[in-house]
């Protein structure tokens, strides 16, 4: 079916809009937009500069993607937004454009929810099924693994990785990297436990959790040093993906600098 355009939208000519694609009054489409089949803008939502946005997509009034990053030493470089599939961004969500000074992409996977006011900004990368809280906050070049929960009003400080199936707590201030599945929360954010919850929502068998909060247990509460952890499980049997996964962020953490193992990319920026 042709897409349902409003008499009161302005689209510019040179945008690509598919099949079946809903655009309501009063929104804005740049020329290098394009926007997949099935997807839906109600009104007043504005796409700036090159934006690619998936299929079956709901995107809330007020929206902005594609605006300029908001950095100082960006020269107009012609950077990107990709969006995937069946994502929900509600009012006045931003995602800002990269800068030159990566891949040039600011990424959002699919199956995402955007509450009211998420603003994720340049050369972020957000996996699928990710929920971030109304008024939450990414920096520039932050990470956000699959499966991640962030609450409201949480705060991602700049080149911070968020691992798999975590969850922040209300109002935290995540500064350092936070390791796959655990529950962190604070001023500055710091681990709690293991975030069971998710980890069973999402069909992990009960020996995978044992054995994750058995790792989570000897880091964080008995202080045993990740070659001791690494000893001390094995001597039980071989190590499981999602411990040797665990692991391994961890230990990327702690090698980078202030415990961002992407820290190391603003001597570049």
């Amino acid at each position: 079916m042709s897409p349902k355009i409003s008499k009161l939208a302005v689209i510019d000519s040179k945008a690509e809009i598919g099949d079946d694609v809903e655009i309501g009054p009063f929104c804005v489409i740049g020329p290098k937009a394009k926007i997949g089949r099935g997807t839906k803008l109600y009104n007043n939502v504005t796409i700036l500069g090159d934006v690619t946005i998936g299929e079956d997509n709901l995107i809330s009034p007020n929206a902005v993607l594609g605006g300029h990053p908001q950095d100082i030493s960006y020269k107009g470089t012609e950077t990107k937004v990709i969006i995937g599939d069946r994502n929900v961004l509600r009012e006045c969500v931003t995602v800002n454009r990269a800068s030159e000074k990566e891949e040039g992409i600011t990424r959002v996977g699919s199956d995402c929810y955007f509450m009211g006011n998420v603003h994720v900004a340049h050369d972020c990368t957000v996996g699928d099924n990710v929920i971030i809280g109304h008024g939450s906050m990414l920096g520039g070049h932050v990470h956000i693994d699959h499966h991640a929960n962030l609450s409201g009003a949480v705060t991602v400080l700049p080149f911070v990785s968020i691992g798999c199936y975590t969850f922040l707590g209300g109002a935290s201030r995540a500064q350092q990297d936070v390791a796959p599945y655990l529950l962190a929360d604070g001023t500055p954010a710091r681990p709690r436990c293991i975030n069971i919850v998710a980890l069973k929502r999402n069909d992990f068998q009960r020996p995978a959790i044992e054995k994750i909060n058995e790792a989570y247990r000897l880091i964080y509460r008995a202080k045993v040093g990740l070659e001791n952890v690494r000893e001390l499980m094995q001597a039980k049997g071989p190590l499981s993906p999602e411990v040797e996964h665990f692991l391994q962020q961890i230990e990327q953490s702690r090698a980078g600098r202030h415990g961002r193992c992407r820290q190391m990319q603003r001597k570049a920026a």
